[in-house]
């Protein structure tokens, strides 16, 4: 390895709750992740494709609160945001309150690169995402059993879904 170096997280703290496989899970997604990235930057591909290529992989991944999986609103629906930097470059990208990009990053990289702002939100968001010909999905797409179940655990008690 020459020049570069590339970590992956897939948030902050270790949940003690989790069970085993779980975990097993997660550090076998963070590993895929990791090699992807790895792999990327040895042929060459710019650091800012490989960052978008491994966010990429975690949002489609329901294992993670990011993209597909991600917490539910009150009402019951995902909300998601993301931000993607080019340090070199000093350009940023960021959006939030998509309820139907399957990619947040990748609509993040597009605000950076092809629009004046460096930050747009919910309808503006969303409008920009269909005039660039992102991918969309339905709202149902982001919700797994998973995230269903922990917004009915939060219903019960003083911690409830974003």
């Amino acid at each position: 390895m020459g020049g570069w170096a590339i970590a992956v997280h897939g948030g902050a703290g270790v949940d003690p709750n989790l069970p085993p496989q779980r975990q097993e899970e997660a550090k076998q997604l963070l590993t895929r992740c990791l090699n992807l990235g790895i792999s990327a930057l040895r042929s060459s591909l710019p650091a800012i494709d490989v960052v978008e290529l491994v966010v990429r992989e975690l949002e489609t991944d329901p294992l993670f609160n990011s993209g597909r999986g991600s917490a539910l609103t009150e009402n019951g629906t995902v909300e998601m945001e993301a931000s993607i930097m080019d340090g070199p470059k000093r350009r940023c990208g960021a959006v939030s309150g998509l309820t139907t990009v399957k990619n947040p990053i990748s609509l993040a990289r597009l605000v950076m690169e092809k629009s004046p702002h460096s930050y747009l939100a919910f309808s503006g968001a969303e409008e920009f995402a269909r005039k660039h010909g992102v991918e969309l999905v339905d709202n149902d797409y982001f919700i797994t059993e998973e995230n269903n179940g922990y917004a009915e655990i939060g219903q019960g008690s003083e911690h409830h879904p974003v």
